[in-house]
């Protein structure tokens, strides 16, 4: 199919895997590539060096377009967007920081340039930037999450409304169905993260992929706002966090609880006990974990099915 987006990325279907981290490296987004749909490398968890041997790896494992997502509280953010410039990238989504500060600076490179929100406000202030494209972000999705606790089926029309560029949606959505609904509402694409999680090439625990396909309903919950709000699983560190805020903790207690890597310990080592277990609420919907590419090819006929039932009404 052909849109906005496709023709934007040059892609053949608007599939966006989200650029997660510990789960998004080269396998996973050049899996998603190769399928058809745009793949993420995730920078947020990678050293500087590392991301440059997942950006060469990908170029070797596909010849079509994929991207590298950027989160601009990044530490290394200088030398994050230098490798980025200088490996050629072609298409960058940034998160978690002003679009201003670097979307002219990678346009100029000849880079492609998305950015994450979670608000029509910064939907509006992101296109001020002059960024190409926009990934509005309900609350339902997984990881670091927007206040205001917007859903995704809200927020998709209300930025559709007021955006002149092209839209992403982003959020609860893993199956063909959920894709055609976002799309009904004004979405160009959809970005999808929690389903690529539950897939094989996702570098992501053995131990966390299996949790993420037995969660259900509820299993969820937006948390540690004082902080920066985040979706995880609940689990032992869940709990933890429930028992300190019985005692009205500061923002310096949480950041002890917390402590450094607790992601990683969850997402990328393995421990489902102890480590933090970012996913959406969609991971009641995910129930096997399977090939990425398969992934796209589902939820491409599902849409296209979904997209005839709704003609016959």
């Amino acid at each position: 199919m052909s849109n906005k987006i496709t023709h934007l990325f040059n892609i053949e279907y608007p599939i966006i895997q989200a650029g997660m981290i510990w789960a998004s490296g080269w396998k996973l987004a050049s899996a998603v590539s190769n399928e058809g749909g745009l793949g993420i490398i995730g920078a947020g968890s990678m050293y500087p060096e590392i991301l440059r041997e997942h950006i060469q790896k990908c170029k070797r494992a596909t010849s079509r377009p994929f991207a590298v997502n950027v989160p601009m509280l990044y530490p290394d953010i200088d030398e994050i967007i230098k490798i980025i410039i200088e490996e050629d990238v072609k298409i960058v989504f940034t998160s978690a920081g002003n679009p201003k500060t670097w979307t002219k600076h990678l346009q100029s490179h000849g880079i492609k340039v998305v950015h994450v929100v979670s608000s029509v406000k910064f939907a509006l202030k992101s296109q001020e930037a002059g960024v190409d494209a926009v990934v509005a972000e309900g609350f339902e999705a997984g990881g670091h999450n927007g206040r205001d606790e917007t859903t995704t089926f809200t927020l998709i029309p209300m930025v559709k409304e007021q955006l002149q560029i092209p839209l992403i949606a982003a959020g609860g959505i893993a199956t063909g169905r959920g894709m055609l609904a976002a799309m009904v509402l004004g979405a160009d694409a959809v970005q999808v993260g929690s389903r690529f999680v539950a897939s094989d090439e996702a570098s992501s625990h053995i131990k966390f992929k299996k949790k993420v396909i037995e969660a259900n309903e509820g299993d969820t919950i937006l948390t540690l706002k004082e902080l920066a709000p985040v979706r995880i699983l609940k689990n032992k560190f869940f709990e933890e966090i429930q028992k300190l805020y019985e005692t009205r903790p500061n923002r310096e207690e949480l950041l002890k609880l917390l402590g450094r890597a607790r992601s990683k310990k969850g997402m990328f080592e393995g421990d489902i006990d102890d480590g933090e277990l970012e996913i959406g609420q969609i991971a009641g919907l995910i129930h096997d974990i399977k090939p990425a590419a398969q992934i796209v090819r589902e939820m491409m006929a599902e849409f296209e099915l979904a997209k005839a039932e709704v003609t016959n009404y």
